[in-house]
């Protein structure tokens, strides 16, 4: 698989950059260099390799200045990182700008390289745009095993780390499009997995989100919960055009968690907001959910856990008035959690008056 592809090797260290250009060119590759992230982009621009590998630790500009730039001007180049560094904070942030596989050095094994390269390169030829390493999890070559398996065991080993990671990956608390703001807020304790939010704006004005307790999966919450964050990305790229529902939205996910055979059944919810009409569809996934507006409170019935079956849950429709509403999870131990989807017109009226912001508190 490796035979005739072209590999782009960003890195600032010769010798490693020498050793990794070895292995690539006696596995079929063709390979180019550059010695930092400007060097990088000059390299791009001249023209764009099959995959990318880089570190983060470099001059001139970082490699995650240059992993962002990438993300940015070449979104259709796989990007494979390869740094000193394994600390949480680094990999939730490469995550998010779209890096396929994040590798530690020093490489105790060059065959974890080889594997890496192989699983990107096999979900581009099936046009299967993985998001993130956890993405992997739904693969079951033997080529990459040995890499999941340090990815699994390290999270289910390392509650600290896990956690880390998830909170690493929460996206901004505020976010807007067009007139419309979404807000959260969240409360919890340092000792459990977190809650993790994750909300795209589609081009078409619907937000499309998810709350999703990675504490109640245990101690393959945290992989579970990447896997899902992986497999909900991928059906928005794929299918969100064409199909409009939540029911579908977890039937693919769930399809994806039985295929994976590592995941396990986790609570949350799931919406999608339309801002044309404000129409909001939530789905409860195991955990009692409540809406509240300026119309009054509603609450939501917990529903089956995700990957038991959630994908039959009743979807709740509600049509918000134009000063949104917050909406909350309950019943999460010490966490509270609360999302605010609020019409910014409607915060001037209100002289942006407390009520309308998302708020948490211990229970």
């Amino acid at each position: 698989m490796l035979e005739g592809k072209e590999v782009l090797i960003v890195e600032d260290d010769p010798v490693f950059r020498r050793m990794i250009t070895g292995f690539l060119q006696s596995q079929g590759c063709e390979t180019r260099e550059a010695e930092d992230g400007l060097a990088g982009l000059r390299a791009l621009r001249d023209g764009i390799p099959d995959i990318l590998l880089c570190d983060l630790a470099m001059p001139v500009l970082t490699g995650m200045e240059f992993v962002e730039e990438v993300s940015l001007q070449y979104p259709m180049v796989p990007v494979i990182v390869i740094s000193g560094t394994g600390e949480m904070a680094d990999v939730a942030n490469a995550l998010r700008h779209g890096v396929k596989d994040f590798l530690v050095k020093p490489l105790d094994n060059i065959m974890v390289l080889k594997a890496a390269l192989m699983s990107v390169l096999k979900a581009q030829d099936n046009s299967a745009e993985y998001s993130d390493f956890s993405s992997q999890l739904l693969q079951h070559d033997t080529a990459v095993d040995d890499e999941l398996k340090w990815h699994i065991e390290e999270l289910e080993s390392n509650p600290e780390i896990a956690r880390e990671l998830l909170v690493g990956l929460m996206p901004e608390t505020q976010s807007r499009q067009g007139d419309w703001q979404l807000n959260y807020c969240v409360l919890q304790s340092a000792d459990v997995l977190p809650v993790l939010l994750d909300y795209t704006w589609l081009m078409d004005g619907r937000l499309a989100f998810y709350l999703l307790d990675a504490e109640s999966g245990g101690r393959r919450g945290a992989a579970t919960v990447l896997l899902i964050r992986a497999l909900f990305n991928d059906y928005l790229r794929k299918r969100m055009a064409f199909e409009n529902d939540l029911n579908s939205m977890l039937a693919a996910i769930e399809q994806g968690m039985q295929q994976s055979g590592y995941a396990v059944p986790v609570r949350g919810l799931f919406g999608i907001f339309d801002a044309c009409d404000r129409n909001l569809s939530v789905i409860s996934v195991g955990s009692e959910a409540m809406l509240k507006t300026s119309e009054g409170e509603r609450t939501m019935a917990a529903g089956e856990y995700l990957g038991q079956g959630a994908r039959k849950n009743p979807v709740s429709e509600h049509i918000l008035p134009p000063s949104g509403a917050r909406l909350s999870l309950s019943k999460i131990g010490t966490t509270n959690f609360s999302v605010t989807i609020q019409r910014l017109e409607a915060m001037k009226d209100a002289g942006d008056h407390p009520v309308i912001k998302a708020k948490t508190r211990f229970q």
